[in-house]
């Protein structure tokens, strides 16, 4: 049996993929859920096969509850979002249905799903693709983190600078620091540009944490954050600071 996990805050669009699951002699409803956080802690427990997954929810939307889940499904998503998303799901996902969607259809995205399963086609790099095509199309305005077994969600205006680390970024807020899998590209060209700047290769800071600037070398700085942290600022950094502060 191919187990599955659906996830919408909707109760009749809930019911609605339950009725029409129901009609398929191979698939098994482990558990259904209203949001992204009680989604993710379904998936850590039951481990599907596959899930419906909506976009727009409360607490935790379905793209930031696949940013943080280690079990990676195939997913159709099941969204009334025709811009931004489908492009992403195109590409990227079992398959996509569009609010509202008949039941021929839904079978048709079902089909392509369990044979996605059935040729264990990779999942993992199918959520990448979705999450870097989603994440390019629009402007960070919070960042969800993992911290052991609980959920965080920061504001980016509570955040003072990102630093690179290997394959992940550090992010700090309120004198704390967190890890999490991005990349500065991503985040420079996704956070506000009136709020951060790329002051070097491995810094990301928010304009309004940086204290001043000290001279380090010939062409190179040490900003220093109202937290009292220091990061390193190159040549372009400087030149960038100066713009957006008219210095």
């Amino acid at each position: 049996m191919i187990k599955v996990i659906i996830i919408d805050d909707e109760q009749l669009a809930r019911d609605l993929i339950k009725k029409f699951l129901s009609e398929a002699s191979s698939v098994e409803v482990v558990a259904e859920c209203a949001n992204g956080f009680d989604g993710a802690k379904a998936i850590a427990e039951h481990k599907p096969d596959l899930i419906f997954l909506d976009v727009q929810m409360p607490k935790l939307t379905g793209f930031e509850m696949l940013e943080i889940i280690d079990e990676r499904p195939v997913i159709i998503f099941s969204t009334a979002f025709d811009q931004y998303a489908l492009k992403a799901f195109e590409q990227s996902a079992a398959d996509y249905l569009l609010k509202p969607y008949s039941k021929a259809r839904f079978h048709e995205a079902l089909a392509k799903a369990i044979g996605q399963i059935e040729s264990k086609q990779p999942v993992a790099a199918t959520i990448e693709k979705v999450l870097e095509s989603k994440q390019s199309l629009e402007q960070l305005d919070r960042i969800v983190i993992k911290n052991g077994s609980k959920i965080l969600i920061l504001s980016v205006d509570d955040i003072s600078h990102f630093e690179a680390q290997d394959d992940y970024v550090a992010i700090y807020s309120d004198g704390k620091k967190y890890l999490k899998q991005l990349t500065m590209k991503h985040l420079e060209n996704s956070l506000p540009e009136d709020l951060f700047v790329r002051v070097h290769r491995s810094f990301i800071a928010a304009i309004s944490q940086i204290d001043k600037l000290e001279p380090y070398s010939k062409d190179a700085f040490i900003a220093i954050l109202k937290s009292g942290d220091k990061i390193s600022v190159s040549r372009s950094g400087y030149n960038l600071l100066r713009e957006k502060l008219n210095f």
